[in-house]
């Protein structure tokens, strides 16, 4: 029952993330395609989402340097614009990751800051994207946490694609645990799957020994799977004293009104995102199984 629950969880997650759509042509005639484009800037922008990047502006270009698609996430300075297409032209008219040229004037050569700025951003943020072994444009990104998470945003975006060249869009690799180590994680209560390459689901094995708090996700629905123990969760109605302790993540000291149910080993649910939830009491220990969806 567990592992088929996990294989059944994990296949529907994958089939909301949209991977039906993996087939489409991201490339033609050796530049990026337009659906190549949104696809990158989808897995950055999702990257984004899963690391609570503070905002980010991506640009997409072809192999000539020439802007394809743009998405600005909101609350990013208005230069992010202008500097995420730099980085990506940068990066795809010499063929290498903007990290390079930073790292170069910052080792003192410094002549290289005088190239025109029309095609020459040299901040840590674009990086070429590949597809079949050719570099088909490139991706930047600015306005994230810090230079080095802009690089990761890009690296994301360029993954998205990388991987539907060498895998013929069969869609991401298939993740695996060994039983010892799923044990471990839910014996302290531990992430299996943090949504890594802007894909738009998270597995946790989740632990309990108390009572927690209430909790509203304004972006992921939540699949969970009892394995051990029992609870009281209560859903829906007005979650009290709300605050944010995230981006779109928010808890509460308890909730007022709502539909109280006593789960227990086997039971399954599904609740929506922007639904209050809580495990008023548990016992102890309360191991569980929670697929995210976003």
């Amino acid at each position: 029952m567990r592992r088929t629950f996990v294989r059944s969880a994990l296949a529907a997650a994958l089939l909301m993330a949209g991977a039906a759509g993996a087939a489409a042509q991201v490339a033609q005639k050796g530049s990026i395609t337009r659906d190549g484009a949104r696809r990158a800037i989808a897995a950055a922008v999702d990257a984004a989402r899963v690391k609570q990047a503070p905002g980010g502006v991506v640009a997409v270009v072809d192999d000539g340097g020439n802007l394809v698609a743009l998405e600005r996430i909101d609350g990013t300075f208005a230069a992010g614009a202008t500097i995420s297409i730099g980085k990506a032209r940068t990066a795809a008219l010499f063929k290498k990751p903007t990290k390079a040229f930073e790292d170069t004037i910052n080792g003192g050569r410094t002549a290289m800051a005088a190239l025109p700025d029309s095609f020459f951003t040299p901040l840590q943020g674009g990086v070429p994207i590949v597809v079949d072994g050719q570099i088909i444009g490139a991706i930047g990104v600015s306005g994230a946490a810090s230079k080095e998470q802009d690089e990761e945003l890009a690296l994301a975006g360029a993954a998205a694609l990388a991987r539907i060249g060498d895998e013929g869009a069969r869609g991401p690799a298939v993740s695996y645990w060994k039983a010892v180590d799923v044990t471990a994680a839910f014996a302290k209560g531990a992430v299996l799957f943090d949504g890594e390459d802007g894909r738009n689901y998270m597995v946790h094995a989740s632990h309990r020994d108390a009572a927690g708090m209430a909790e509203v996700h304004e972006l992921d629905a939540d699949i969970i799977y009892v394995l051990d123990g029992t609870a009281t969760f209560v859903t829906g109605g007005a979650a009290e004293n709300l605050k944010p302790t995230a981006a779109n993540e928010l808890r509460g000291s308890g909730i007022r009104g709502g539909e109280t149910r006593r789960i227990a080993k086997g039971d399954v649910l599904i609740v929506p995102k922007g639904t209050p939830h809580w495990f008023q009491q548990v016992s102890s220990p309360f191991n569980y199984y929670v697929v995210k969806v976003r």
